[in-house]
């Protein structure tokens, strides 16, 4: 078997700390999953002087199309295992910023696997449409006919809501105080997730600077197989459950804080919820591309 080395350009963009490479899909990667498997390993993949970290939590393959009013982004997020994630927040609101820099436009319709979603772009505050969170065991899915609230799974009591992605959403005193690494993949792979799951965590943090309920998050995710240090879906996944349970005393707008920055979330009780925060372009550079032939 021979080997090819080309290079592809890509750019590197993060959304509070949930770390994606860009490629524009008119570029030719005839093995996405191994091109994602590769430069998103943490020890190995993409480094850069302009970034923080190595590596990255996943490929955005990213097609515009201009000739829609607004533009219209079709996105293809390939996690560092090779799977399609079906949709991403972060990964919405870093593809309406990539796309607002090169078409000028504040508005766009992202196209993903789980829906087409709107996202207003302004300056590096990206706000996206995340469609409504469902408990609904058909479309987590569940295996089984009833909704899963507050219940023991693998020794963490947690909430199942579907925001695009399942997420079991487990409410704790500190989420800091847990160790996530033991705990979420037990959960991930539940018998009661035939599809598996992300585990997110939510500890109450009393109310930010407008007086709106504010969350702490931490979130294992499926596909990545580790922490990441944000995760939008797992944001509007909080905001939903805390509602759910009562604990947000009716508040439409939450702020949800992972590691890496604040996120506002809206959870309307009826229509999309929205989730808002900063989308940054860390660099532009080109990556090996490997094409294997026989």
């Amino acid at each position: 078997m021979s080997v090819q080395h080309d290079q592809v350009p890509v750019e590197k963009y993060h959304g509070t700390g949930n770390d994606f490479i860009v490629v524009d899909a008119v570029e030719s990667i005839p093995d996405r999953p191994a091109f994602a498997t590769a430069h998103c390993d943490r020890e190995t993949g993409v480094d850069h002087t302009d970034a923080p970290r190595v590596g990255a939590d996943g490929v955005l393959f990213l097609h515009l199309e201009e000739r829609y009013s607004p533009p219209r982004v079709v996105m293809t997020l390939v996690q560092p295992d090779g799977s399609v994630a079906a949709m991403c927040g972060n990964g919405a609101r870093v593809a309406a910023a990539w796309a607002a820099e090169r078409t000028g436009d504040d508005e766009l319709m992202i196209d993903t696997p789980a829906g087409t979603r709107h996202a207003a772009v302004d300056g590096n505050f990206v706000t996206v449409e995340m469609g409504e969170p469902t408990f609904d065991p058909r479309y987590l899915p569940l295996d089984r006919q009833d909704e899963l609230i507050e219940e023991s799974v693998e020794g963490l009591t947690v909430t199942a809501v579907n925001t695009g992605v399942p997420h079991a959403v487990a409410v704790v005193d500190d989420v800091d105080a847990v160790d996530l690494e033991a705990v979420a993949p037990a959960v991930r792979h539940a018998d009661v997730f035939p599809e598996g799951a992300n585990v997110t965590l939510a500890s109450r943090a009393g109310v930010d600077a407008d007086g709106n309920p504010h969350f702490h998050q931490r979130t294992y995710e499926r596909g990545v197989e580790g922490e990441t240090r944000s995760c939008g879906t797992g944001a509007v996944a909080v905001a939903a459950v805390a509602k759910r349970l009562g604990l947000v005393d009716g508040a439409e707008s939450v702020t949800v804080s992972p590691p890496g920055g604040d996120l506002r979330i809206t959870v309307p009780d009826d229509g999309p919820a929205t989730l808002a925060g900063p989308a940054q372009r860390e660099f532009a550079d080109e990556l090996d591309l490997v094409v294997r032939s026989a």
